[in-house]
């Protein structure tokens, strides 16, 4: 077989990758967001491609620019809205660093202009689908009492370099970022005839912008948010804060000509998440998180509560999944969702009378970005799996049973993968243990790699171009992608059963699915390695500290001293719902660094806020001065560790990407196949 784009890491980071689908209020056009590298190969661009949803046309690009361009919405009379940092041409001021901007691009194809801009840039973008009216996200100063005064007060900040930042509440930092001292607010405009026309001889006008929740400060920090069809109503996610650095979130709903708000659901004992309007305006859809503690793993829900008030009822509640991403039909008369499910995550059919669930689609795939035409026959989403990253597809929603979706022509070429993809299985103490097992063509019995997925509330069952198994496949390996307890997809038993005791369930699921891995004439038993990343780095630790079977052990962004995790990771009151102090003595890997006699490599980026960099500072100290594979008198050691100054949680850049791959490579040749590591020039 021929060399693929994953037998060369530069071919690799430079294949296009297409994200999110938004179709238009009259079902006949559909875009989407590809991210393609820059001339210089250090970061992605991306630009919108619009697909035909009859499948008739070939998929044709829409924008261009250096800075590229995200967040495509329709508005209701079919022009495409997108916000992009590319130069303003009626800005006079040079400005050296750029914010997104809001641009419409005329839907008979006429240039994109400028139609709405703030200092501190245009973020999301939501549109009312039968109204004139925008939905926009974008952060404002806490003393700014309008926007000029926050334009002042941000220009004073950049002159006089001053970034230091005032707390006085929780979170200060979340994943790669830091909070404040703005926060997001939604503004509404209407987009007038003279705005979506404008006459020549003056500058293009731009929209008026209302700031709809001038009091937000944190609330609405990670919360989604929509509006209704008609315009007059903006639903949102709300952060209030409760005792003890803790928060939770409840819905609200805001007048668009009052500004006036309102509570719509208030659940002491859960999260509302994702806030979606019916088409008829009546109803709201959400998902409900009940609220975790150490002893009970959380549940997630559908639910329905009226619009204009009134109880909140959750549907289908029997189902043994974990819903996400409602999307109505457009008679407002049922919900599709996408949950985790036995390795895929279809699209199903929730009623809003009865409840019942409905599967949708057949495929062994996962699915995103799911949208309905105007006539609710046909879904229209992005499917992904192990086998293909994500690509456009339309869903037949007038068939009765499942069915496979049809793929529509894309902007990105189809892939040619080095190997195969099967089906492994387990069972552990009566509990089925499922997983994927990627593998080279035509070889012999390979070396095999134990991946150990992050979360620990998710699911190997979607495309991942960070911790993608064909790269190693490439490279003559074997990889298993398997879900143990605590995997979202097999029911609420299977995640109680790895709850507070990460260490129990979780170890002897991934340990049996090996055994059985092993077995295979396809897998060389005698050569085998585990990696993981977040969690999956911590059971990465834990594994390391509980046997010697691996050859090598990658861990990265991994938990290592959980009493040390908890206080310090970005969001520490959802740690408390999950471990007791007991729990963590039992099941921290730090407190078995001694039995550790398997060469590791530690992984970590310094801007991780999530799992911050402590944890594997204090991981490779301990491995040098404590393991039972310390460093020698003469400090040579056969673990490494690979620092990333300026990543957070995951690697992003394209270089670094590879220096990953790269490093891991060198690694897992040295210590599983007994070859001489050769580490990328680039780390000097």
């Amino acid at each position: 077989m021929g060399e693929t784009s994953f037998h060369d890491l530069d071919d690799y980071v430079a294949i296009p990758r297409l994200s999110g689908l938004v179709l238009s209020a009259d079902g006949t056009r559909l875009v989407t967001s590809v991210a393609t590298l820059d001339a210089k190969k250090t970061k992605f661009v991306t630009a919108l491609w619009e697909v035909d949803p009859t499948g008739t046309n070939p998929a044709r690009r829409l924008t261009r620019s250096a800075k590229g361009e995200a967040s495509a919405a329709f508005t209701a009379d079919g022009d495409l809205l997108f916000t992009s940092a590319r130069p303003d041409p009626d800005r006079t001021d040079g400005d050296d660093d750029p914010v997104p901007a809001l641009w419409l691009l005329p839907r008979d194809g006429a240039e994109a202009r400028v139609v709405a801009d703030r200092a501190a840039g245009i973020g999301s973008v939501d549109v009312a689908r039968a109204a004139p009216v925008v939905l926009l996200g974008s952060d404002v100063l806490p003393s700014a009492s309008d926007h000029e005064a926050d334009d002042k007060l941000r220009k004073a900040r950049k002159e006089k370099k001053v970034a230091a930042i005032l707390h006085d509440g929780f979170p200060v930092r979340y994943w790669d970022h830091d909070l404040g001292p703005d926060s997001p607010h939604l503004f509404t405009a209407t987009l007038s005839a003279h705005v979506t026309h404008p006459l020549a001889g003056a500058a293009d006008p731009r929209l008026t912008l209302t700031d709809a929740t001038p009091d937000a400060r944190r609330h609405l920090m990670d919360q989604g948010s929509s509006i209704s069809p008609d315009g007059t109503t903006v639903v949102s996610g709300w952060l209030e804060a409760e005792g003890r650095g803790a928060s939770r979130s409840r819905l609200v709903a805001v007048d668009v000509a009052t500004g006036e708000r309102r509570v719509v659901v208030d659940d002491p004992d859960a999260d509302l998440w994702g806030p979606v309007v019916s088409p008829d305006g009546r109803w709201v859809a959400y998902v409900r998180e009940q609220k975790s503690t150490p002893h009970r793993a959380p549940v997630t829900r559908l639910a329905v509560v009226p619009l204009q008030g009134g109880e909140p009822r959750i549907l289908a509640d029997g189902w043994d999944r974990w819903p996400h991403g409602p999307v109505w039909l457009p008679d407002s008369d049922a919900v599709l969702v996408v949950a985790d499910d036995d390795g895929r995550a279809p699209i199903f059919r929730i009623d809003l009378a009865g409840g019942e669930v409905t599967r949708v689609t057949s495929d062994d795939a996962a699915f995103t970005d799911v949208s309905v035409s105007p006539d609710g026959r046909t879904a229209y989403a992005l499917k992904t799996s192990y086998e293909a990253p994500s690509h456009p597809v339309r869903i037949d929603l007038s068939r009765t049973t499942p069915v496979a979706s049809t793929p529509l022509p894309s902007p990105v070429a189809a892939l040619e993968l080095p190997g195969t993809l099967d089906e492994v299985e387990s069972v552990t103490d009566g509990r089925r243990v499922r997983g994927w097992l990627a593998k080279p063509k035509g070889t012999d019995a390979a070396p095999l790699v134990l991946w150990i997925h992050g979360g620990p509330l998710g699911s190997w069952n979607a495309w991942s171009w960070r911790w993608n198994p064909w790269i190693l496949v490439a490279r003559g390996y074997a990889v298993l992608m398997p879900d143990p307890a605590l995997s979202t997809g097999y029911g609420q038993e299977f995640v109680q059963d790895g709850w507070g005791a990460w260490g129990a369930a979780p170890y002897t699921d991934l340990m049996a699915i090996t055994d059985a891995a092993e077995q295979r004439a396809d897998i060389d038993e005698t050569r085998t390695a585990a990696m993981g990343g977040s969690f999956g780095g911590y059971m990465a630790n834990w594994v390391a500290g509980h046997t010697d079977r691996f050859d090598a052990i990658v861990t990265h962004a991994s938990l290592w001293a959980l009493d040390q995790f908890g206080p310090t990771t970005d969001v520490a009151y959802y740690w408390a719902r999950e471990m007791t102090e007991q729990m963590e003595v039992d099941h921290s890997p730090h407190l078995h660094v001694e039995a550790i006699v398997t060469p590791m490599l530690v992984v970590h980026g310094d801007r991780d806020y999530r799992v911050p960099i402590g944890e594997g500072l204090r991981l490779w100290y301990e491995l040098l001065s404590r393991s039972g594979l310390p460093a020698d008198d003469e400090g040579r050691s056969p673990h490494r560790f690979l620092y990333f100054p300026d990543e957070g949680h995951w690697v992003l850049s394209p270089q670094h990407a590879i220096v990953w791959y790269q490093v891991v490579e060198a690694f897992l040749a040295q210590h599983v196949l007994g070859v001489e590591a050769l580490y990328p020039d680039t780390l000097g």
